[in-house]
């Protein structure tokens, strides 16, 4: 399933014009004021010109450079995903010879706030709020109800861009929920002058607004490919932020959102799947992801080219990445996700992630697609929702039906069943990091159970460190040109 060029040309270029008014803004900071002649341009926008701005935005997704620098490590979401595995130690740098991600691991950049590092999602995730604010504003704000399903649709879309921006910024910025303490600046309109940092309630609470309001919108959406935001992908999104809170209504609450999501018959990836590839948005059991064209133009600055060995890039070249081998190590031997993982190099995912010709360095221009969300992911998080309400028979439930993938023989994960209390949570988080590896969830699971994570031998740096989800380390600064240009921020 494969846009076509033209449209996505169009597409691309009717979003640079959306958006071009604001590139200064841009450059010096996420927060600073916004010229309200940026939104009268949308004003009149029909739906048609909504749904071509929101292509633009999903692009901007997954293209190069949109945290603001030149970085090979810029590149939308996926890179993110890479920066929060490499954070809570599950995805290990196992050989050092580009220097791409030292600094990183080295757990150096994220208490600089003079660093690129921090800086870079705070662009990115800031620019996609702004982005989506203008949608919204030019189809009637944040109360309006369109009347034409289009519109609803593509209200509902931006809404859940903006806040899906909120709550990464939201894991990337403080170390656990807070609800007293000021976090992030929240702007709701592109009309809003600078602004303090709000409370992490207040952040809460919008976000829960928004996604809600959006899987409201959104039904009965229909779209023409996995890069829109449905309602599946709201209602998940919002299950992550229940899930983040932390209390027993929350938890219930994310687990409700999470078993709507599984009802809507997604189905879990098969163990032929899980070690196939991982390079087409048509896999059944994805909810969200990026049909990834040569149009994008993404070659060895990608995730592909940093996680795939068979990419022509960094993988490949000397900047070797792997799973933990503490966590390898848990892994059980007749669990097929052990042969995602090649023992002979460096514990990379050859049999995970990889280019179908699986020649090494072989795919110059990136036409494998991005998997941002899956439905296994919603079978976890309602079993650990569950185990920690003492939900045990529906934890293990839902843990049986996702391990009935990855094994053959039901007796080799027949001993979930006698587990009960925090020996079954424990099981939950660790094949949550097992089945989920590389795809950037492990960071949002350590902080979210707040977890001491300990790596493994085969890291270059810190190897053997046992460092707690509260560590700063493990938090991104706000950035300096935020506090230069943010007079509310010290």
């Amino acid at each position: 399933m494969k846009y076509n060029i033209l449209k996505t040309v169009f597409t691309l270029a009717v979003i640079t014009s959306f958006l071009s008014c604001g590139d200064d803004f841009l450059e010096k900071s996420p927060t600073s004021f916004i010229n309200a002649e940026d939104a009268g341009l949308t004003g009149q926008l029909n739906p048609v010109i909504s749904d071509a701005n929101l292509s633009g935005l999903y692009s901007m997704m997954v293209n190069t450079g949109t945290g603001g620098t030149t970085a090979h490590e810029d590149f939308g979401q996926k890179g993110y995903d890479i920066f929060t595995d490499f954070l809570s130690g599950d995805l290990a740098l196992t050989a050092n010879n580009y220097n791409r991600y030292a600094n990183f691991v080295n757990l150096l950049s994220t208490v600089d706030y003079a660093d690129n590092n921090n800086y870079i999602p705070w662009r990115y995730y800031y620019r996609v709020i702004r982005s989506a604010n203008l949608i919204i504003s030019s189809l009637g704000g944040n109360d309006a109800i369109p009347e034409s399903d289009a519109a609803k649709h593509a209200l509902g879309q931006a809404k859940t861009l903006r806040s899906y921006a909120y709550f990464y910024l939201s894991q990337l910025y403080q170390a656990e929920y807070n609800g007293t303490e000021a976090i992030l600046p929240l702007y709701s309109t592109p009309f809003d002058p600078v602004f303090p940092q709000s409370p992490m309630s207040e952040v809460y609470d919008f976000m829960i607004q928004d996604f809600t309001s959006a899987a409201s919108l959104l039904e009965g959406f229909e779209r023409s490919n996995k890069a829109g935001a449905n309602q599946d992908v709201a209602r998940a999104l919002l299950a992550y932020v229940y899930a983040a809170k932390g209390d027993s209504a929350s938890n219930l609450l994310a687990k409700e959102l999470a078993d709507q999501v599984i009802a809507a018959g997604y189905p879990l990836m098969t163990s032929s799947e899980v070690v196939g590839g991982f390079t087409s948005v048509t896999t059944p059991g994805w909810i969200w992801g990026f049909d990834v064209t040569l149009a994008n133009g993404l070659d060895l600055v990608s995730w592909w080219g940093q996680i795939d060995v068979f990419t022509y890039s960094y993988q490949w070249a000397g900047d070797r990445k792997g799973i933990d081998d503490g966590l390898f190590a848990q892994i059980k031997d007749t669990d097929i996700r052990k042969t995602q993982f090649d023992v002979d190099n460096s514990l990379q995912p050859r049999n995970k992630f990889y280019n179908a010709a699986r020649v090494i360095g072989g795919q110059r221009n990136v036409e494998d697609d991005y998997v941002y969300m899956r439905v296994a992911e919603m079978y976890l998080l309602s079993a650990e929702m569950a185990a920690k309400e003492g939900q045990d028979g529906v934890a293990k439930s839902r843990l049986n039906e996702l391990l009935s993938q990855r094994f053959d023989n039901a007796a080799d994960y027949a001993y979930v069943n006698a587990l009960s209390g925090d020996a079954l949570l424990n099981e939950v988080i660790l094949q949550t990091r097992i089945e989920l590896w590389g795809e950037g969830k492990s960071y949002l699971s350590m902080k979210r159970n707040k977890q001491t994570m300990t790596r493994g031998t085969n890291h270059v740096f810190h190897s053997g460190l046992s460092i707690p989800h509260t560590d700063e380390r493990l938090t991104y600064e706000i950035p300096q040109a935020e506090v230069q240009n943010n007079p509310y921020i010290n």
